[in-house]
């Protein structure tokens, strides 16, 4: 409790509560305005993998450019499908092939992004036979650029 008036402890007068001026309102309503706007809001991001043949790697990667696929992780990968290979002949010889030549995109892009780069996939990588390939679509939790740490979005 707060002494007012007189200075004898007998003299108690109740301590004065005064609630928010106008003033001090309005000076929290801006300073909460501010932090809420250096806040960085999170944006989902969503990493795309796709499994194509190896003849449709330029098209599939210039279609992604074009849509605004900045990164692009490519791998050559071998694999079957449902087809479960083929057999060949060479020199007189049949080979069972089970392993065919793929090659595997993958990009992490905001979530945005992820229904027209999926798009540019599927109409470019497609030939309408079997081992066209395949896309996965998984959800990213943060991404990190090494050299400056830059997180998020911006680290795309």
């Amino acid at each position: 409790m707060k002494w007012k008036g007189s200075t004898s402890r007998n003299t108690v007068k109740r301590a004065t509560t005064r609630p928010f001026s106008s003033r001090r309102l309005r000076y929290a309503k801006r300073l909460s305005i501010l932090i809420t706007a250096n806040m960085e809001i999170p944006m989902k991001m969503q990493k795309i993998e796709a499994i194509v043949r190896p003849s449709k790697l330029d098209a599939v990667k210039d279609a992604l450019l074009e849509v605004g696929v900045n990164g692009i992780t490519i791998t050559e990968a071998r694999g079957h499908g449902r087809q479960k290979g083929h057999s060949e002949q060479y020199r007189g010889r049949e080979y069972k092939v089970d392993l065919l030549p793929k090659v595997k995109l993958e990009a992490v892009v905001p979530e945005e992004l992820v229904d027209k780069a999926v798009q540019a996939i599927i109409t470019t990588a497609r030939t309408g036979e079997i081992g066209d390939g395949k896309i996965f679509i998984s959800d990213v939790v943060e991404a990190i650029r090494i050299r400056n740490e830059d997180r998020g979005p911006n680290a795309l």
